[in-house]
């Protein structure tokens, strides 16, 4: 190296010529592999929906209930002088 020479830089490693092949190979066969298996997926879509609603109710405690919030009464902050 002369003394008026930058070394090489090195980019990021999909914009090299490796880099870009290999992003085209994943992007192809994604592609290849969504449209053969579409089928497989939309066919088990309503027992996702049906295995949907149990976790829900699990997660959420069920339906209805105040949400952090106690029966009968308002939370609302009180401004001065406003009466409940």
């Amino acid at each position: 190296m002369t003394s008026g020479q930058q070394p090489p830089r090195a980019g990021p490693w999909f914009r090299t010529r490796s880099g870009l092949v290999l992003i085209a190979f994943l992007v192809i066969g994604g592609f290849f592999l969504v449209t053969e298996h579409t089928a497989h997926l939309l066919g088990i879509l309503p027992y996702l929906l049906l295995l949907a609603c149990p976790l829900l109710h699990f997660f959420h405690r069920g339906h209805g209930g105040a949400h952090g919030r106690t029966r009968g009464g308002d939370d609302r902050p009180r401004r001065e002088g406003e009466e409940r």
